[in-house]
């Protein structure tokens, strides 16, 4: 173990964020990046991007989004992402301290943002979106003082609401059965991602539902086309993915770490699940 690298390189917040948040205006070019955004790596907190210029292309857990402004992204704590070109950038990236994201938004802005959004420069949502962020932009730059600091988190906070708000009026349509669904598609998607290395049975999941495997069962393939069997399955194997190409450990030290105490048993499912064994697709990312 002398030497491996263990984990994935994650960076934490900005000292340079003010009570949990930074804002970085894109097209100031006088920032000096603290870190490299190109080489592949995650971060402990939130990276919402509203863009109102410029063309992006982003790889997030190993797959390749072309962001066409005005449009919105938002990168999750532990996503490993980096930027693969940008051309004439405007907007803002804002840095976001988990504490700071409302427990009722975060369901809602996981299931919107899987992929970026797409924005109507026309739309009052954007009007509203892009005052919002101005004014937080405006404040952060201001002399601190605890009132400066309270009305950022309001700002942040409304700005975070209006987006759910348009999220959840694109995806859940106003019909009380789909919203039914969603909040517990919602529910088991932020549980797997606190559990997944430990807990690899539906049981477990329905159980912290409070409903019946069953139910979770059908919830989840009518809103996600899969079981939850499978869908446990795949958000380990993302995890494996991104241990196998950012760290040395072992195919065995992965498994193990995923909470797979057979090794043979974590190697026929990686390549059931993407198929490759975990050492071919470690090559072939590293070719």
């Amino acid at each position: 173990m002398k030497g491996q690298q263990i984990d994935i390189i994650k960076f934490p917040l900005s000292p340079l964020a003010k009570a949990g948040i930074l804002i970085k205006n894109m097209a100031d070019n006088s920032h000096v990046a603290e870190h490299d955004h190109s080489k592949p790596h995650r971060d402990d907190h939130y990276l919402l991007m509203i863009a109102t210029g410029g063309q992006f292309v982003i790889n997030i857990d190993f797959e390749n989004h072309t962001i066409i402004a005005p449009a919105m992204l938002l990168i999750f704590p532990g996503q490993i992402h980096h930027i693969i070109s940008a051309s004439k950038p405007a907007g803002w990236v804002l840095s976001i301290d988990p504490a700071l994201m409302d427990k009722e938004f975060q369901p809602i802005l996981e299931k919107g943002f899987r992929l970026p959004v797409s924005l109507d420069k026309q739309s009052d949502f954007y009007e509203h979106a892009v005052n919002l962020t101005a004014q937080i932009e405006k404040l952060h730059a201001s002399g601190d003082n605890l009132y400066t600091v309270r009305a950022i988190h309001s700002i942040l906070d409304a700005l975070l609401g209006l987006i759910a708000g348009e999220i959840a009026t694109i995806h859940l349509a106003g019909k009380t059965k789909a919203n039914r669904a969603a909040i517990i598609e919602q529910s088991f998607m932020h549980l797997l991602k606190l559990h997944y290395k430990d807990w690899k049975q539906p049981a477990l999941y329905a159980a912290e539902l409070h409903i019946s495997v069953a139910h979770l069962y059908d919830t989840i393939k009518h809103t996600t086309g899969d079981s939850v069997s499978i869908y446990i399955q795949q958000y380990c194997m993302l995890e494996a993915k991104r241990l196998l190409c950012f760290t040395k450990l072992t195919v065995k030290e992965i498994g193990y770490q995923l909470g797979y105490e057979e090794p043979v048993y974590f190697g026929k499912l990686f390549k059931k699940v993407t198929g490759l064994t975990p050492l071919q697709f470690r090559q072939q990312y590293h070719d």
